[in-house]
């Protein structure tokens, strides 16, 4: 395909897959579409044993990494940032997460005696080691998920001529992305699973085109993209590629639990939530009592990122074990993030065939656009 992000990425078809699980990412290169790994679970270390594994199996073709650094943060000093962010913490939203699981026949003692520390590196030191570690293997792209990426970020990109590209969700993020000096734009309309902001994407990604438009500066767009007939009609929009993520949670490769999985698979539409409840920023999830507690008037407020993954996660954590072995109350409160296309993924299939199934589809929805302008 004619595409700049095909010409940037060296890659057949511009179909940028987003995923936490290092086989999606290989198998979708390998199928001709981008592969990018999402780094917010993994410590230094670990993403070095990661990438290091992709390296070995991708046979050369191209992949990039998505993670969390922000431009600067109050806590540097990585030793005492999770004791930190714990004192700031009230009682009562610990206590509110413990009661959500008790009404659902759910053990919860002893919910916070280890602390949560997957996004530990959001501190300076730790978000420079992993990228860092990122720029020490060869990826084509890295990608930051919240915010203008840190100047360290960029001008390492430009140094070593990896493209850097980051998630914007209105036309004003995307022109401080812009002069900040990013490569591409990821438009992310509201309706994406994770983080995202209030604007769909049918409306964001002709907007962030147009302001772009003198900038030369290629717009990605990603939103409950889960089909080769969307992805034609961000192109039509003026868009060079599509970023997927939720697509992707379902295919059989996917590290995704069984019972998250099979929940997917049933889920319509309309069953994704956008909310802060889950980290402090907005979130689109899977819609379930866990998600429906925090939205009732009597809810404590969502505190900001990074308190409030502090109160979530280790509930979650113990919600989705309790899941997989068939526990009826975790398997009612069990969520993922998820966007509303979820409601078109309603059956398993290989990353490959995926990719192929978006090729195919996109070529039927060119040849209909084509057809209707043909005397």
């Amino acid at each position: 395909m004619k595409s700049p992000i095909c010409d940037l990425l060296d890659i057949e078809f511009p179909l940028i897959a987003f995923s936490h699980c290092r086989d999606v990412v290989v198998e979708v290169s390998k199928a001709g579409g981008f592969g990018v790994l999402g780094a917010a679970r993994f410590s230094a270390d670990t993403l070095e044993t990661e990438l290091n594994w992709i390296d070995e199996h991708i046979d050369g073709h191209p992949y990039g990494v998505d993670l969390i650094a922000p431009t600067s943060m109050a806590v540097t000093n990585e030793d005492d940032a999770t004791d930190a962010i714990k004192k700031r913490i009230p009682q009562e939203y610990f206590d509110f997460a413990s009661s959500i699981l008790q009404r659902h026949d759910i053990d919860a003692s002893n919910l916070y005696t280890e602390d949560y520390k997957r996004n530990a590196f959001l501190t300076e030191g730790r978000a420079g080691s992993i990228i860092d570690v990122a720029f020490s293997h060869p990826i084509k792209l890295i990608a930051n998920a919240l915010g203008v990426p840190p100047p360290y970020m960029i001008e390492m990109g430009k140094a070593q001529g990896v493209t850097t590209a980051a998630l914007i969700g209105t036309r004003e993020q995307a022109l401080k992305q812009v002069q900040a000096g990013v490569d591409v734009v990821v438009a992310s309309g509201t309706e994406a699973g994770g983080h995202c902001g209030d604007v769909s994407t049918l409306v964001l990604v002709p907007e962030v085109c147009s302001a772009l438009r003198d900038w030369g500066v290629p717009v990605v767009a990603a939103g409950g993209i889960v089909t080769g007939r969307q992805m034609a009609a961000c192109m039509a929009m003026g868009a060079a590629g599509v970023w997927t993520g939720s697509v992707w949670l379902t295919c059989a490769e996917s590290d995704t639990p069984p019972a998250l999985k099979e929940k997917m698979l049933r889920a319509s539409s309309r069953e994704t939530v956008r909310s802060r409840s889950r980290t402090g920023k907005h979130s689109r999830q899977l819609r379930s009592p866990w998600t429906d507690a925090w939205e009732q008037a009597t809810a404590p407020k969502p505190l900001p990122m990074p308190l409030q993954s502090q109160v979530t996660e280790n509930p979650l954590a113990r919600v989705t074990k309790l899941a997989e072995l068939g526990h009826a109350g975790a398997q009612q409160l069990a969520t993922s993030w998820v966007g509303q296309g979820v409601g078109l993924m309603n059956s398993t299939q290989s990353a490959r065939a995926i990719v192929y199934e978006f090729m195919q589809d996109y070529l039927s929805a060119a040849e209909r656009l084509h057809s209707s302008i043909e005397s």
